[in-house]
């Protein structure tokens, strides 16, 4: 009664070794696959069947970005100095298939290769221009590892010079070196400081002395106009002064004339003409030829007050 167990069994074993040859290849990886010892293909991404004992997945490969960084490589520039350079390289798998057959360690491959050619790139410059051409250098060795490893299936997208130290002796001197052009340049910035310091003081001093003497300029002529509008209203004020008295003794003149003056009043004014003409700042004095009758007169008044006395 066992015997239907057989069958059953054997469906069991079968269903297993179909399980255990599907293959589900995961995103951003490929198999290579070989039938019988040889290459038969590469599977992408998706569900795939082994055929039992016949096929079987002899790599699997990451497609992604790989980085391999590399431990400092004695190098020695044109001028025979020894650095210690290392370096990082990014590649990315491009062809599965000779990847898998091109060579038998890829990153040994490449640490050894990228070893050679930075000692080749380096032994043809100085320490200097070591120093400052990291970007050539990168790219340098990007290419020549490029166009190597493309036999290998693979891509180089970038190469950088992680660190580059050079001798502790050559490293002091350098670091004396940048001491004194920092301070070489600290004394060039402060003597341009003070040499725009000294430029805008003198500006400053001129723009003020420009300043003083428009301001004394135009003071003057404030005060000059000034003086001059003093000057017409007192040679206005003179005028006008004399005016008022010109009329003054012409309407005193006019009055007199018409109140018909007698003779001794006439007197009495030349009397006080000649008292004027007289003060003594004239040197010259014209008596007139009624003088005495005048002063006859003069004494008669006289005479006749003290009498009335």
């Amino acid at each position: 009664m066992w015997w239907w167990l057989i069958p059953v069994g054997i469906a069991v074993v079968i269903l297993v070794i179909v399980a255990m040859n599907i293959k589900i290849v995961p995103q951003s990886k490929a198999y290579v696959i070989e039938r019988l010892g040889a290459y038969r293909c590469t599977w992408d991404t998706g569900l795939h069947f082994l055929i039992p004992v016949i096929d079987r997945v002899s790599k699997e490969v990451s497609l992604k970005e790989h980085v391999a960084d590399f431990p400092p490589q004695p190098v020695i520039t044109k001028d025979n100095v020894t650095m210690q350079i290392d370096t990082v390289v990014f590649f990315q798998i491009t062809d599965p298939k000779l990847f898998a057959y091109g060579v038998e360690s890829p990153i040994a491959a490449i640490e050894n290769l990228t070893a050679t050619t930075l000692r080749n790139i380096i032994g043809d410059l100085e320490l200097d221009h070591t120093l400052t051409s990291r970007d050539t250098i990168n790219a340098k060795i990007r290419s020549i590892l490029d166009e190597a490893t493309d036999p290998w299936g693979i891509k180089i997208n970038r190469v950088e010079l992680k660190n580059i130290k050079p001798p502790a002796e050559i490293q002091d001197a350098m670091e004396k070196q940048m001491k004194a052009e920092r301070q070489r340049r600290e004394a060039i910035l402060r003597a341009e400081g003070e040499k725009s310091s000294n430029i805008l003081v003198a500006e400053g001093k001129k723009a003020s002395q420009i300043l003083e003497a428009e301001a004394e300029k135009q003071a003057a002529i404030l005060r000059a106009e000034a003086e001059k509008e003093a000057r017409i209203k007192r040679a206005e004020a003179e005028a006008e002064s004399i005016l008022k008295i010109n009329q003054a003794q012409a309407e005193s003149i006019r009055l007199i004339n018409e109140a018909n003056p007698d003779n001794a009043y006439m007197t009495l004014k030349k009397l006080e003409a000649f008292e004027k003409v007289s003060d003594g700042k004239a040197t010259k004095i014209i008596i007139p030829s009624d003088l005495q009758g005048v002063v006859g007169l003069v004494n008669a008044i006289t005479e006749s007050t003290k009498d009335k006395e």
